[in-house]
C-alpha cells in the first residue's frame, strides 16, 4: 500500500483538534489542499519532512534512522541502538517508546497495528514501526549535506555542564532580585499606562512609535525594552491585543492589586507555562548550571539539524528569564531553579525574601510632591495613583498632586474629605498647607463644567453636550485649539459634540478643566477610565479550521456519494503508486469476498486490476465494492 494512501486514511481518522494541531506542528499551508490525499502529500513533501526532522533531538532521530526500511518493535530498536554504541549506557525502553510515540504523532512513522491499540494515529504497545519512505530517504541523504548519519546520531552525549559555584550563587541571587524587582515595577507602570490609554499595534507588527515612546517614558526604559516587557505582560495574560490595540486585561487589573512578590509570581508563571515541553525539560535538567556558551554547544549537538531555529526558539525564553531574574548573567538564580523544579509558588517565596520590604507611609512635601521611602503596598500605591501622577518609580518612588490629578480622583468618586482622610493616614509629615488648599480649591471648582449624553438625533447628530453656569468658561473650551478635534458646536447656551460622553470628559479632564459627568437628572456620576481587553474569542476565519471543515465536507457531506468518492480516490492513488489493496466485494448470493488486487484502471463504473493470489486480471463493478483496506 502506498504511503500516500495509508497516510490519507490515517489523517481521515484523526479528530478535528488533532488535525489542526498536526497542521500547526508540521506548518502545513492550507492553500491548494482539497482533500486528505492532498494533505497526505503535503505531509510527505520533502521540504516538510526535512523541516520536521531538523526539529527533532538526536535521540529521536537515531531511533527513526536505525529502523530504516524494515519494521521494528521498540525492543528491536533498543537492541539495534545498543549494537551501535556497545560501551554507552542505552536509553530505557520507556524513553525509546516515548521517542517513537512522538515521531508517530508527527506522522513520521507508521505502525502495522499488530499490538495493543494506541491513541488515534499513533503506535500501540507491541506494534512494529517503520518510517514513511520519504522520511527514511531524507535521513539517508543527510551525510551528503554534512549532517550526521546513523552512527553519529547514536553517539554519546557530551560532558555535563559546569555547575554554578556556591560563592557565585549569592551574587547571582542579588543581581536576579534587583532585575526581578525592576521588571515588576516596569510592568506595573506599563499596565497603569495601558489602562489610562491603550497602545496601537501596527499592521506589520510592533507598537506605533508615539505609543512606544509614551510607554517607554512611563516605565523609564529605552524604546528597545518596550516590546520585550509588553511581550512578557502578554505571555502572562496581563495585557492583550484587541482590534489592533494593546489593552490591559481583567487579570492585569487584579495583578496590580497584588504585592510585589505576588506580581513576580504571576510573571514567572506566565514564563514557565509558555516554555515548550522540550525546552522546559532541557532547562530543568540544567537548573543549576550556566546557560551560556556551554549550553548553546550542547543544543547544537542535541539538535544536529536545528541550526538557527533552536537558538531562536530558546533565545526568547532565556532573554525573558534574564529580565525576570530567573537567571542573572546566564546563571540560574535560586528562585529560578525552584521555578523549574518546584513551580511558581516556591519560587515566589524565595524571590519575595530577596525583595525590599513594602511600606505604607510617605512624606508629603510643600511643593505638592509625595515621596515614598520604599516600595508601597498595592493598597496605598493604587489609591495614591488615583489622586496623584507618578514622577519616578524605584525603591523610593515619587508622585505629584495637581489640579488635574485631583479632578481625576473626584471624577472617580473621591471627595475632599476622603482625600484628606487618606493623605492623613499615610503621611509621616501631616498635610502641608499648599496641598490642603489645592484639595479645597479643586473640590470647589469641580463640576463647573458638566458633560452629559445625547441620543445622536437633532440638527448636530450629537452624542454628548457640555454646559456650565459660567458662559466664559464654555467659550474658553470652544476656542481651545487643543480640543478642536472634539468638534464642538454651539447649541444655545451649551456645546455639543459627536463624540461619546467619556471621550469628551477625559479630553477635558486631561486638559485640566474642572469637568464632571452628569446623568439625565443633572446628578454628578463617577466615571472610571478603564477599558479592559475582553477574553479573545475564536477568530471568525481560522484558515486551519476552514481547511478541516473543507476536508470533512469533501469526504462526508453526503451519506452515500462521499464514501464512493473516497474509495475512488483511494483506488486512483493505488493505481498511480502501483500499490496493492484489499478490495471487499458483495457477491450476488449476498456473501462478501476479499480480493488482493493491484488496481490498473477504473472507468465506466468498473474496477480492473491484477489479482495477486490467482495471478489473473479481474474486472469488478464498483457498485458491488463495499470497502477498501491495506493488503492482508
Amino acid at each position: 500500500m502506498s504511503d500516500t494512501l495509508e497516510l490519507s486514511t490515517r489523517l481521515r481518522d484523526l479528530d478535528d483538534a488533532a488535525l489542526i494541531a498536526l497542521c500547526v506542528e508540521r506548518e502545513i499551508k492550507p492553500g491548494g489542499i482539497k482533500d486528505f490525499f492532498d494533505l497526505a502529500e503535503a505531509v510527505l513533501d520533502k521540504a516538510s519532512v526535512q523541516t520536521q526532522l531538523s526539529r527533532l533531538d538526536r535521540g529521536t532521530l537515531a531511533a527513526i534512522a536505525v529502523i530504516g526500511d524494515r519494521p521494528m518493535s521498540v525492543q528491536q530498536v533498543m537492541d539495534a541502538l545498543a549494537d551501535l554504541t556497545p560501551h554507552a549506557s542505552a536509553p530505557s525502553s520507556v524513553t525509546i517508546a516515548g521517542r517513537l510515540e512522538h515521531a508517530s504523532e508527527l506522522l513520521l512513522l507508521h505502525s502495522d497495528g499488530g499490538g495493543t491499540a494506541g491513541t488515534a494515529g499513533t503506535a500501540g504497545t507491541g506494534d512494529t514501526l517503520q518510517p514513511y519512505r520519504a522520511v527514511a530517504e531524507q535521513l539517508r541523504s543527510w551525510p551528503a549535506f554534512g549532517l550526521p548519519g546513523l552512527a553519529d546520531l547514536a553517539a554519546s552525549a557530551p560532558a555535563a555542564l559546569e555547575p554554578v559555584p556556591s560563592v557565585d550563587g549569592r551574587f547571582v541571587d542579588r543581581v536576579a532580585s534587583e532585575r526581578a524587582f525592576a521588571a515588576t515595577s516596569e510592568i506595573t507602570e506599563l499596565l497603569s499606562e495601558l489602562e489610562r490609554e491603550p497602545a496601537r499595534e501596527l499592521a506589520r507588527g510592533g507598537v506605533a512609535l508615539p505609543d512606544s515612546k509614551r510607554l517607554a517614558n512611563a516605565m523609564s526604559v529605552d524604546l528597545a525594552s518596550v516590546a520585550r516587557l509588553l511581550a512578557i505582560a502578554g505571555d502572562s495574560g496581563l495585557a492583550a491585543r484587541e482590534a489592533g490595540t494593546w489593552l490591559i486585561t481583567d487579570a492585569g487589573g487584579a495583578w496590580l492589586l497584588e504585592s510585589s512578590g505576588g506580581r513576580w509570581r504571576e510573571l514567572a508563571r506566565g514564563w514557565l507555562e509558555r516554555l515548550p515541553r522540550d525546552i522546559r525539560s532541557l532547562l530543568g535538567e540544567r537548573s543549576h548550571a550556566l546557560w551560556g556558551e556551554g549550553f548553546r554547544a550542547f543544543l547544537e549537538w542535541l539538535y544536529p539539524a536545528g541550526g538557527e531555529w533552536i537558538h531562536d526558539r530558546i533565545a526568547r525564553h532565556t532573554e525573558a528569564a534574564e529580565v525576570l531574574g530567573i537567571t542573572a548573567n546566564q546563571a540560574p538564580s535560586h528562585p529560578g531553579a525552584l521555578l523549574l523544579s518546584d513551580g511558581p509558588d516556591a519560587a515566589a517565596a524565595a524571590m519575595t525574601a530577596l525583595f525590599p520590604l513594602e511600606v505604607e507611609q510617605v512624606y508629603l512635601q510643600h511643593d505638592l510632591s509625595v515621596v515614598a521611602p520604599g516600595p508601597l503596598t498595592p493598597r496605598v500605591d493604587n489609591r495614591l495613583r488615583a489622586l496623584a501622577d507618578v514622577e519616578s518609580r524605584a525603591l523610593a518612588s515619587s508622585y505629584r498632586v495637581s489640579t488635574s490629578s485631583l479632578n481625576r480622583a473626584l471624577a472617580a468618586g473621591e471627595t475632599a474629605e476622603s482625600v484628606r482622610e487618606f493623605l492623613a493616614e499615610i503621611s509621616l509629615t501631616g498635610i502641608p498647607q499648599p496641598l490642603d488648599y489645592l484639595v479645597t480649591e479643586a473640590a470647589r471648582r469641580y463640576g463647573l463644567l458638566r458633560v452629559g449624553s445625547l441620543d445622536g438625533s437633532g440638527e448636530f447628530r450629537a452624542l454628548s453636550y457640555l454646559r456650565s453656569d459660567d458662559d466664559s468658561l464654555v467659550t474658553t473650551v470652544l476656542v481651545d485649539q487643543n480640543l478642536s478635534s472634539l468638534g464642538f458646536a454651539r447649541d444655545g447656551e451649551r456645546l455639543v459634540s459627536r463624540f461619546a460622553t467619556d471621550t469628551v470628559f477625559w479630553s477635558l479632564s486631561d486638559a485640566r478643566y474642572p469637568v464632571a459627568a452628569e446623568d439625565a437628572d443633572g446628578r454628578i456620576v463617577s466615571l472610571q477610565r478603564r477599558r479592559h481587553a475582553k477574553p479573545s474569542a475564536a477568530a471568525a476565519s481560522d484558515p486551519l479550521r476552514d481547511l478541516v471543515e473543507r476536508l470533512r465536507l469533501g469526504s462526508a457531506a453526503d451519506p452515500d456519494e462521499p464514501e464512493d468518492a473516497w474509495m475512488a480516490r483511494q483506488i486512483d492513488t493505488a493505481i498511480r503508486a502501483r500499490a496493492a489493496l484489499t478490495v471487499r466485494v458483495t457477491m450476488p448470493n449476498g456473501s462478501e469476498v476479499a480480493y488482493q488486487l493491484e488496481p490498473t484502471s477504473i472507468a465506466g463504473g468498473r474496477l480492473r486490476g491484477k489479482d495477486r493470489r490467482s495471478a489473473i486480471e479481474r474486472t469488478l463493478p464498483m457498485s458491488s465494492v463495499t470497502g477498501i483496506a491495506p493488503p492482508e
